[in-house]
C-alpha cells in the first residue's frame, strides 16, 4: 500500500527496522518491545491475556486450515 493515500510513511518504517538491527544505541539493544518510528510503545493490554492469545491461535488455525500445536 502506498501513494498519497497511504496511512503511514514507508521510509520511516524501514528506517526504524534498520536502526533496531544495526544501532549501538542502548535503546535499540533491548531484547523485546513494540516499536513505532524508533519509539518504544506499550501494546494493548489484551496481548498479555492467555485467553486472547488462544482465541487468536484458534482463528489462525481456522483461517489457514492448519493445525497448530
Amino acid at each position: 500500500m502506498g501513494g498519497p493515500g497511504a496511512p503511514d510513511d514507508l521510509q520511516l518504517g524501514h528506517q526504524a527496522q534498520e536502526w533496531l538491527a544495526s544501532s549501538d544505541d542502548p535503546q535499540a539493544l533491548t531484547t523485546d518491545g513494540y516499536w513505532f518510528h524508533r519509539q518504544q510503545l506499550q501494546p494493548h493490554h489484551a496481548v498479555h491475556g492467555e485467553a486472547f492469545q488462544d482465541h487468536l491461535l484458534r482463528r489462525l488455525a481456522e483461517e489457514t486450515n492448519t493445525a497448530l500445536c
